[in-house]
């Protein structure tokens, strides 16, 4: 990793991919967005849903943010299928040095290098790294 702050994170996001119920594996998502950019966010959120779900290939998914749940905190969200609520993606939002980073993980199995280039192409995104 190019500094001590990306290693960082690159290792927290990468031990949340350690071996559960399903193989995951994800990528973080390194915008220019600042905390003071919601709107933004929001939308780059919905964006990197729909694009996410495409690449897994579990049909239309939406975002559910926790908020009735405790096991969730602020600036965490999941995509979930419409027709079954079946897991597609889980996300946070981290505010780092300014500006956002985005860890996502997701099933294996999603063509990654593909993915990530989608996710460059979007708005407000300055790189993606994935984490296998």
């Amino acid at each position: 990793m190019a500094d001590a702050v990306d290693d960082d994170l690159y290792q927290r996001a990468k031990r949340l991919l350690e071996p559960g119920d399903i193989e995951l594996v994800g990528c973080l998502v390194h915008t220019e967005l600042s905390g003071q950019q919601d709107l933004e966010m929001h939308e780059l959120t919905v964006a990197l849903n729909d694009i996410i779900a495409e690449h897994a290939g579990k049909g239309e998914a939406y975002i559910y943010a926790g908020n009735d749940s405790d096991e969730f905190s602020s600036n965490q969200f999941q995509g979930k299928t419409i027709e079954n609520e079946e897991f597609v993606w889980e996300c946070q939002q981290l505010l780092r040095g300014g500006s956002f980073d985005l860890v996502f993980y997701y099933e294996a199995g999603v063509e990654q290098e593909a993915l990530a280039d989608d996710i460059a192409a979007l708005d407000h995104v300055e790189g993606v790294t994935l984490v296998p």
